[in-house]
Order: structure tokens, then sequence, then C-alpha cells
């Protein structure tokens, strides 16, 4: 356990940036599984929206360092392929 101040307040601030992290990591993948759903339902525009916003806050989780800039590639990587080829498998 700390003794300093100082360090006890680092403490305290480190569970705050955990808490948040956390909360923003679990949105994540909300969005990623909207996408998917809006991929096996079929409707081109819902797709075209949720794709924007998971790519949006993947970018932005990247940037802010709550997950690493390649694991949110990867994932828009991902999410995207799949939605071409629904979108390509509509047509």
């Amino acid at each position: 356990m700390a003794n300093k101040k100082s360090s006890k307040k680092d403490l305290r601030r480190i569970a705050k940036r955990r808490v948040q992290n956390q909360e923003l990591r679990t949105s994540l993948k909300t969005y990623v599984k909207k996408v998917r759903t809006a991929i096996t339902g079929g409707d081109s525009t819902a797709v075209a929206t949720t794709l924007t916003a998971a790519v949006k806050n993947l970018d932005k989780a990247a940037k802010r360092g709550v997950i690493h800039k390649n694991a949110a590639a990867r994932r828009k990587s991902r999410i995207a392929r799949a939605a071409n080829k629904a979108l390509a498998a509509s047509k």
C-alpha cells in the first residue's frame, strides 16, 4: 500500500482510468456487434451507419491508448471485409 499522499492520489487516478477504459472497451464490443447484426439483417444503410460509428470509435480508442493501434486496425478490417462481402452478396 502506498504511504505518500501523491502515491495514494495516483492509485485513485489509476482506478478511475481503469474503469473508464473498461467501459470504453465494452462499448467497442457493442459497436462491432451492432455492425455484425446489421450485416445479418441485410439492410445496407444500417450496415453503413453502424460501420462508420464503429470505425470512428475504434480509432478514438486507439488514439487514446485504450487498445493498441494494430488491434483497432484488425477489428476495422474484419468488420469492413464482412460488410463488403454481405453487400456484394445482396446485389
